[in-house]
């Protein structure tokens, strides 16, 4: 679990100019999350309908609403977040974390093929779109999420491996996709791990992402079927007096050195270029995306003291400072010794082998959810981290860093990487696009 943080607010560039791009331009208010619309979604309509008798009316097969009394009460800022489909990089990648998740996995059903995968990629892409608008599903919505607004929901679409074979597509197969190395922390479950499309859901609301889960997987009728599903959550977006970088079920700040789209090289290191030559055409504005389902051995971890925990970590357990001082952003301190010439942050901390300096520049931008599945039959929790990171080269980011960690890394004796996958995540879908349409209709 490299040693990189994910802001409480990754913002999306929007400006007058991005809109001719299929990004859409809304105003919010200085205080809400980026990428956040303030504008009526049927499901806050829908929300004030039976106390106030508001008419919902269809014509044409588009509804259309009246306006919400005044009386009518308005969501809450949770409720109200609303991140944009049509966007220059797909939703889910650049947006803070969200309170809940599910990672859901799929394989083409026998005999489907490119036509079939084209046809799915259409319909899980509208249902995205009015979803995350806080919008019904086109037809036999199960009503679960009713009430709620879009809860900053997004809905990522990406490829793996696989399916390029089963799609006669395989010239289009970035070299970037081959598979991932074995890694000596690894105890892979095969059936859950890899498949030939992947879906990552995030919400603030833990009814608004089954809903999304559940109208993906209805999407799919016969055309894929679920290979492996998993739920994650985090900590809910104000539930501490300010913003901060998350903890993990080990109880440590996960990620502080996350990169930041302020950054001049975060482009470079997060997505494929638009003029790149070693990917091919349609993943312009796209990245990779590798998951992995990390144990946390906690019975272990929780016999260790806060300063062996410290040691382990590199960082004061607290705050997340390094153990070399200052503050949680204060830069670490390397070579800095104690009074008996021992290095201050062990050279087998988790913090000082996940530095980009320390790994030729290697980053990624690390976006996990926690997950807890229940309690082994001799006592031992099933929890620990669904890891996703987004680079734009997997073996220079995700590859390289994970490698330096296998030769000595004092984490690893408390963590166990039990699932493992890499996908092709394509860039955001213009207005009138679906995800994935450049490479399926090429």
């Amino acid at each position: 679990m490299p040693d990189q943080s994910i802001p409480q607010s990754l913002p999306e560039a929007r400006t007058p100019a991005a809109a001719s791009d299929g990004v859409q331009v809304v105003p919010s208010e200085p205080s809400s999350p980026e990428g956040v619309s303030e504008g009526l979604t049927r499901r806050r309509l829908l929300g004030t309908a039976g106390a106030t008798g508001l008419v919902l009316g269809a014509a044409g097969g588009a509804a259309g609403y009246t306006a919400a009394p005044s009386q009518a009460t308005p969501l809450s800022s949770i409720g109200a977040g609303e991140a944009m489909f049509h966007v220059k990089h797909q939703p889910g990648i650049t947006q803070g974390l969200q309170a809940r998740g599910h990672l859901v996995a799929f394989d083409l059903a026998a005999g489907a093929g490119r036509k079939e995968a084209a046809a799915l990629l259409r319909r899980w892409s509208e249902t995205a779109r009015r979803l995350m608008a806080g919008e019904a599903t086109a037809s036999d919505d199960t009503d679960v999420a009713r009430d709620a607004g879009p809860s900053s929901l997004t809905v990522t679409f990406g490829f793996g491996n696989s399916f390029f074979t089963r799609t006669g597509l395989e010239k289009q197969r970035p070299v970037a996709l081959d598979p991932l190395p074995d890694f000596s922390s690894d105890h892979l479950d095969k059936t859950r791990s890899n498949g030939d499309l992947w879906v990552q859901i995030g919400a603030n609301d833990a009814l608004v992402a089954f809903h999304a889960l559940r109208a993906i997987q209805k999407d799919a009728g016969g055309a894929a079927k679920v290979r492996w599903q998993m739920n994650g959550f985090n900590r809910t977006p104000g539930a501490t007096a300010h913003p901060m970088t998350a903890r993990n079920l080990m109880g440590q700040m996960d990620g502080t050195r996350n990169p930041k789209p302020a950054d001049a090289d975060f482009d470079q290191r997060i997505f494929v270029p638009a003029d790149s030559t070693k990917d091919p055409a349609w993943m312009a504005d796209g990245s990779y995306a590798v998951v992995r389902r990390i144990r946390m051995l906690l019975d272990d971890w929780e016999k260790l003291s806060v300063t062996a925990q410290e040691q382990v970590i590199g960082r004061r357990k607290a705050d997340g400072a390094a153990l070399s001082g200052g503050t949680e952003t204060t830069p670490m301190d390397l070579e800095k010794t104690d009074a008996n010439g021992d290095l201050v942050v062990p050279i087998n901390a988790h913090a000082r082998i996940t530095r980009p300096d320390q790994n030729g520049g290697a980053a990624m931008l690390r976006r996990p959810f926690s997950y807890h599945d229940g309690i082994d039959p001799d006592g031992t929790p099933d929890a620990g981290l669904l890891f996703v990171c987004w680079q734009a080269d997997p073996l220079r980011g995700f590859v390289t860093v994970q490698r330096k960690l296998d030769r000595g890394d004092a984490l690893s004796k408390y963590i166990r990487h039990e699932a493992s996958g890499l996908f092709a995540v394509p860039g955001g879908a213009a207005k009138g696009e679906y995800v994935g349409q450049r490479l399926l209709e090429a």
